[in-house]
């Protein structure tokens, strides 16, 4: 059995039945997709947030107007929204990071479901999504390296729980770029430049692009790109986590 396959199925079975206490303070109380709800109220909620690459906003008494940061009204990314759950605050960060780095698949389907609950009103506004599509990582790092693509098993778990479909092989990562980890959001999409390849099954289709962790937003521009570029009418992207 393919290890994603294995791992798509370990994932979407309900973490309740498996965890008795809270993943962060071991309480038992009220636990919901392993997180407690005293622990769930103090997640870092990302707050008002720019439409186009989700960057935290400052509040301000009009939240209708104050809609998009600086760089995306200067210049406007392919993608037509893009919405976190969380800021990469503690203890969503580390979390992540575990999900990410160290295979700890509980962390990443409390992040998941709990993402999907929350994500789920923006996912019912109009125009609805047709079809979700992870991040890919390069076939060599995600084979010889991490060994599975956290994004694909994220958006296997919102595409269960919003019941829509999953296209993971609808975009493909053709190119395998340097660490993005210490760029600048310039320097990114540079890197990023033609690194991606999206297939014609994305035709005509609203397109739901699922990645972990929104840092600068180039590597889900340069994706959108490459889907719009394939035909796709629209695309809106949801991750886990924001940057500040």
């Amino acid at each position: 059995m393919p290890l994603l396959r294995l791992l798509g199925q370990v994932l979407t079975r309900p973490l309740d039945k498996h965890f008795a206490r809270c993943l962060l303070c071991g309480s038992g109380d009220e636990v919901q997709a392993g997180v407690c709800a005293s622990c769930q109220c103090d997640l870092p909620s990302l707050g008002h947030a720019c439409i186009g690459c989700a960057l935290p906003l400052a509040e301000t008494q009009d939240r209708h107007f104050d809609r998009y940061c600086a760089t995306c009204i200067q210049r406007p990314p392919p993608q037509a929204s893009s919405v976190a759950c969380w800021a990469y605050a503690y203890p969503i960060a580390q979390l992540v990071q575990r999900f990410k780095y160290q295979r700890d698949f509980a962390a990443g389907r409390t992040l998941a479901e709990l993402a999907a609950q929350a994500l789920h009103p923006h996912v019912q506004q109009p125009p609805r999504i047709d079809i979700l599509v992870p991040i890919p990582m390069h076939w060599r790092k995600q084979l010889f390296g991490r060994g599975y693509n956290q994004a694909r098993l994220i958006a296997d778990i919102f595409a269960d729980y919003w019941r829509l479909p999953v296209a993971p092989d609808a975009l493909r990562k053709v190119a395998a770029s340097d660490s993005q980890q210490t760029l600048s959001r310039a320097q990114r999409r540079k890197n990023l430049a033609h690194s991606f390849a999206a297939g014609p099954q994305v035709k005509d289709l609203h397109v739901g692009l699922v990645d972990d962790v929104i840092t600068t937003g180039a590597t889900q521009e340069a994706a959108a790109q490459s889907l719009l570029a394939a035909g796709a009418s629209r695309v809106s992207v949801y991750a886990l986590a924001r940057t500040p």
